[in-house]
């Protein structure tokens, strides 16, 4: 029997997340969410009109959460960004198929293209903060922080393509020279 209408937003993403892992992006619909929530289709289309305004909504979801979990565990710093953004980088990352998925789908509906645009440029203006807080300024005379945030959150992101269509992507191996070419800048600039 179906729960009251008394369901919140979250309890849909959390149902909606663990339709994912269970069954995929592709099997994921509204009517298996309402399915896994105990509540009618209405009610998850009360709160999510298609599912790829569902699937923004969990990638917002998602991102709040690590980043929120990423300052409170240890203040933010770009080492720990680099090696969540690795723990995610993967050929089976569920999150970056569902983000990149989600992506491509808000491309042609301009109200889902600028939401996931805002949640791009939110990342942007987090890893430059955390870049401020590693260097206090550029350690190149014309970058700003806010590019070079730009810049890092581009890289993770391309780096997350690329795992996700080859299984044989050295990770360790990038993401270890990722944090090198950050080290040695920070270290080009005091040394």
């Amino acid at each position: 029997m179906a729960k009251p209408n008394v369901v919140s937003k979250q309890e849909l993403l959390a149902a909606a997340q663990h339709c994912l892992a269970e069954h995929g992006i592709e099997k994921t619909t509204l009517k298996a969410v309402a399915e896994q929530a105990g509540v009618s289709q209405g009610t998850v289309f009360y709160h999510f009109r298609t599912k790829e305004q569902l699937m923004i909504e969990l990638v917002q979801s998602l991102c709040d959460d690590s980043w929120q979990s990423l300052q409170q565990e240890c203040g933010g710093s770009v080492e720990q960004a680099l090696q969540a953004a690795k723990e995610r980088c993967g050929y089976d990352s569920a999150y970056h198929r569902l983000f990149f998925l989600s992506l491509a789908a808000s491309l042609s509906h301009p109200p889902n293209r600028h939401r996931l645009g805002e949640m791009i440029r939110q990342e942007n203006r987090h890893l430059a903060g955390m870049l401020e807080n590693r260097w206090t300024s550029s350690p190149i005379a014309g970058i700003s922080l806010e590019h070079w945030g730009i810049m890092l959150n581009a890289l993770i992101d391309g780096l997350a393509v690329q795992a996700l269509v080859d299984e044989q992507f050295p990770k360790e191996a990038v993401f270890d020279a990722l944090r090198r070419l950050f080290d040695s800048l920070a270290n080009g600039r005091n040394g």
